[in-house]
């Protein structure tokens, strides 16, 4: 990647710091994987934050990563409540076989 000109920082409050580790462990991947004209980088600047510096070397790369990223925050987000959810339900009786 060309020096970056543009960027972009974004931190995200969590809950709790098992939500952080979550989503650090869910954009873990995704923040090491080359994407053309960008780079980014994850942090944890406290228990229960998680940030992402998003660099680019144009404004429309920039755009695209920082949708991408934050796709991928609302993504987890939902995934963890879908979990809790059905961690909290009762689970329903099997039917009884014929």
């Amino acid at each position: 990647m060309s020096e970056p000109r543009w960027t972009a920082k974004f931190t995200v409050d969590l809950e709790s710091a098992e939500s952080a580790d979550h989503l650090l462990a869910a954009l873990v991947p995704e923040a090491t994987r080359e994407v053309p004209k960008t780079s980014a980088t994850l942090g944890r600047p406290s228990g229960t934050q998680v940030t992402i510096d998003v660099r680019a070397s144009d404004a429309g790369s920039l755009r695209a990563a920082a949708n991408t990223y934050l796709g991928w925050v609302d993504l987890a987000a939902g995934s963890e409540l879908v979990a809790r959810k059905a961690a909290s339900s009762p689970r329903s009786p099997k039917p009884l076989s014929p």
